[in-house]
């Protein structure tokens, strides 16, 4: 790795790093290009605590994050063949969905906190093709973009995001089912 520059970063980066990087010490800010998808993996170092983190090119982003629609365009995308992913726990997915969503969730409850569905892509990959048409949804539109973006690196290309996700939906007067 290259080092980039050798200097006392703000405190406002202990924020981005939950503060479990304190830099009252110089620290090296170093980069690499030797990963997948050519990300930018930098590396900030101190004496005692190492962060690492991910910085995409600006095409990248693009390519990573596909397009969101508002939810009638879904609704009527879902009308002429889309299928609906639904990216929620199964208890939410339960309480009403989508008519004809596949419940597939990105993020599973762990004790009073969230943790990633580790097998996620597996999952996915069972009840979709890398090119079908799919339409991705959560309740309000974040998980859905991490889903999304996550999908498009391992290859799914027919993705689109539901804007605003299943509370708008439902505040839509779409049709829901339980």
């Amino acid at each position: 790795m290259a080092v980039l520059a050798s200097f006392c970063l703000p405190a406002a980066l202990s924020t981005l790093t939950g503060n479990r990087f304190p830099l009252s010490r110089p620290a090296r800010l170093t980069s690499s290009r030797q990963f997948p998808h050519r990300r930018i993996v930098l590396r900030l170092q101190s004496r005692d605590r190492s962060f690492v983190g991910s910085v995409f090119t600006d095409e990248e982003q693009e390519a990573a994050v596909p397009a969101s629609v508002p939810v009638r365009v879904a609704h009527e995308l879902l009308q002429a063949g889309h299928r609906y992913l639904d990216v929620r726990t199964v208890d939410e997915f339960n309480a009403g969905h989508v008519v004809g969503a596949t419940n597939i969730p990105f993020m599973l409850k762990a004790g009073s906190g969230m943790t990633k569905n580790p097998y996620f892509l597996d999952e996915v990959s069972k009840y979709f093709g890398k090119d079908d048409e799919i339409l991705i949804g959560c309740q309000s539109g974040k998980r859905s973009l991490m889903a999304a973006a996550e999908l498009s690196f391992a290859g799914f290309t027919g993705l689109t995001d539901v804007a605003g996700g299943y509370a708008s939906w439902v505040q839509n007067n779409l049709p829901t089912e339980q």
